[in-house]
């Protein structure tokens, strides 16, 4: 019988957006688990925190949307891991939050550059180096955002759809290299992250930040936002040998949401 996530010791991995929230929580259980990684983040009081709570983990300060960025990121993780075994695209923004008519194009292209094309760069350079290990999985962060319409947050939604048709064409093209390729949705996510987004809508339509909170959870068949750790032990899923026949799945952590 398999023990839980049987087949992560030992994986060599980069996640990106690392030191902080899901990233973390993904990072800190890899690790928990015997897994080697290589992060990357924009912000230093993150990285620094994180490098300190995980001395022996690569770490880059790389924003994904760039592409010198990215190169560079390879570039060490593969000094520091000495190969690759899985991609987590995780680096994402949350963008703005406007009626389409009031949307700054650059706000616009800022949130599909990072949360699309960065995950097509970092998909791009990952994949020569899967394959040089005989195979491996990519997972993509999208979002139930990317199943529904998201009114007032078009450029977040739309970025997420695309990761879902990116990751479903990756798996396609990339299973006959034995690269697993999914997509994780997650839902309600406790945090900051989630708080601002609440917290923008309310003062949007005019409303307390509570009444908008049961809005969002009444959307919620569970009616209660996931955690960061939650979402970490679906990838630990993906990642394990339990995983291994899983590709092409768009898979969502969320409590069931209903609509958005």
């Amino acid at each position: 019988m398999q023990t839980a996530y049987e087949g992560v010791a030992g994986q060599r991995i980069v996640v990106t957006a690392g030191a902080s929230g899901i990233g973390r929580a993904i990072v800190n259980m890899l690790v928990a688990h015997g897994a080697r990684v290589h992060i990357c983040d924009v912000a230093d009081n993150f990285l620094e925190e994180f490098a300190a709570d995980h001395p022996t983990a690569g770490v880059t300060k790389a924003d994904v949307s760039r592409e010198a960025d990215v190169d560079r990121l390879f570039g060490e993780a593969r000094e520091t891991l000495g190969g690759l075994d899985a991609l987590i695209n995780n680096a994402g923004v949350a963008g703005p939050t406007g009626a389409i008519e009031d949307l700054d194009s650059a706000e616009w292209r800022r949130c599909i550059d990072v949360c699309l094309t960065g995950q097509f760069l970092c998909a791009q350079r990952a994949t020569s180096m899967l394959k040089e290990a005989g195979g491996g999985s990519i997972v993509g962060m999208a979002s139930v955002a990317g199943k529904y319409g998201y009114a007032f947050r078009t450029p977040y939604s739309s970025a997420k759809f695309g990761i879902i048709g990116l990751c479903q064409s990756l798996a396609k093209e990339l299973g006959p290299s034995n690269i697993r390729v999914n997509a994780i949705l997650p839902g309600i996510v406790e945090g900051p992250r989630i708080e601002s987004v609440i917290r923008n809508r309310a003062e949007q339509v005019g409303v307390s930040y509570k009444e908008m909170e049961k809005e969002y959870l009444d959307k919620t068949s569970l009616r209660r936002m996931v955690t960061a750790d939650d979402v970490a032990a679906m990838i630990m899923f993906l990642l394990s040998n339990a995983g291994g026949n899983l590709s092409g799945q768009s898979i969502a952590v969320d409590g069931n949401v209903e609509t958005l």
